[in-house]
């Protein structure tokens, strides 16, 4: 089972599909090929028992927004939900494709139902933050969790962990901020430090919703080895999350942003300093500037810089040669080679 103590510099990556599949068995396959294919680690589903979750009156509330796909809010969310009998189906399409099926269930019917049908990774929403009765019926089904913290304060933050924590400690916490779109200046990455520094031993991600891909490394840099991005086949879809989700482009290039981080931060080899291949073909070696007469001190007037087809003594070790005293004459434009100088 992925347990998420164990990431060290890995970083995790999640595909959150939500309701982008507007209801659509097929169109929900396509994108667990699909993202799976760019680089994915999980795909993330969205489980409502609509009738469950909402009161009768909020179900029968009359919608109207250029994105409703009924009059009605409870029609609207109910073409968007997929039929239970097909997340059994989706969960083979990802052991197929090689990802974590991954869901955020909204009610304790829905609960049940990701239970039953083996989930690999449970998702708290940030809405359900702080409500520990659910989170806690969450953690008792033994099931890494996933959990964001948008619009949540430490003392809520710090009740819902511990809650998990009373049960198993595959737990992840995602910085949030929970608008949709939220703009770049919005993002609030530091809080990923502060994530860190409040609940050490536990990994700190981050979910964003944020248009573009460079929230994607920067939270790498804060410390963040969890990611959960919104993705869409077509961001001119009509629907509340298709216009920030990234396309499959989009995130493939988050992916490979995230990824390359770690590999760009260790210096460079020593030994590779100054070998560079440009510096073997263009490197200027030391060459008189004037006669150097034999026993007499090298100093900076004395020297300049010239290309050759080989490498002599390169100009950067100056501080080499500055100082010594020639062997024998040196001719204006000759290079100074450490046969030339005294040691």
């Amino acid at each position: 089972m992925l347990h998420f103590k164990n990431m060290n510099d890995s970083a995790f990556i999640i595909a959150e599909i939500g309701q982008n599949h507007q209801g659509d068995f097929e169109r929900a396959k396509e994108y667990i090929r699909i993202f799976a294919a760019e680089g994915a680690d999980a795909v993330k589903f969205q489980t409502r028992n609509n009738k469950y979750l909402f009161s009768q009156d909020a179900y029968e509330a009359p919608y109207e927004s250029e994105n409703a796909f009924a009059d009605t809010y409870g029609a609207h969310r109910e073409i968007l939900e997929l039929k239970p009998e097909v997340l059994p189906l989706l969960k083979e399409e990802c052991i197929k494709h090689g990802v974590k099926f991954m869901s955020t269930p909204f009610d304790e019917p829905s609960l049940k139902l990701l239970e039953d049908i083996n989930v690999d990774i449970l998702k708290i929403a940030s809405f359900d933050l702080g409500n520990l009765p659910f989170i806690s019926r969450m953690a008792r089904t033994k099931k890494p969790i996933v959990m964001s913290v948008g619009g949540g304060n430490s003392d809520q933050i710090r009740s819902s962990v511990e809650c998990i924590l009373a049960c198993h400690d595959n737990l992840t916490i995602l910085h949030c901020v929970s608008e949709y779109p939220c703009e770049h200046n919005r993002l609030g990455l530091n809080n990923i430090e502060k994530l860190k520094a409040d609940f050490p031993g536990i990994t700190i991600g981050s979910s964003d919703h944020f248009n573009g891909i460079l929230s994607g490394p920067v939270a790498y840099m804060k410390g963040a080895r969890v990611f959960e991005k919104h993705v869409t086949l077509n961001r001119a879809w009509r629907g509340t999350d298709h216009s920030f989700a990234l396309e499959p482009e989009g995130f493939r290039k988050f992916v490979r942003d995230i990824r390359r981080v770690k590999e760009m931060l260790p210096p460079k080899p020593a030994d590779d300093l100054g070998n560079e291949k440009v510096f073997k073909k263009l490197g200027k070696s030391i060459v008189a500037y004037k006669p150097i007469a034999k026993g007499s001190v090298i100093d900076l007037d004395s020297m300049s810089g010239k290309i050759f087809r080989g490498q002599y003594i390169p100009v950067r070790q100056s501080n080499q040669v500055v100082g010594k005293r020639a062997k024998h004459d040196i001719k204006v434009g000759d290079p100074i080679t450490f046969d030339d100088i005294e040691a």
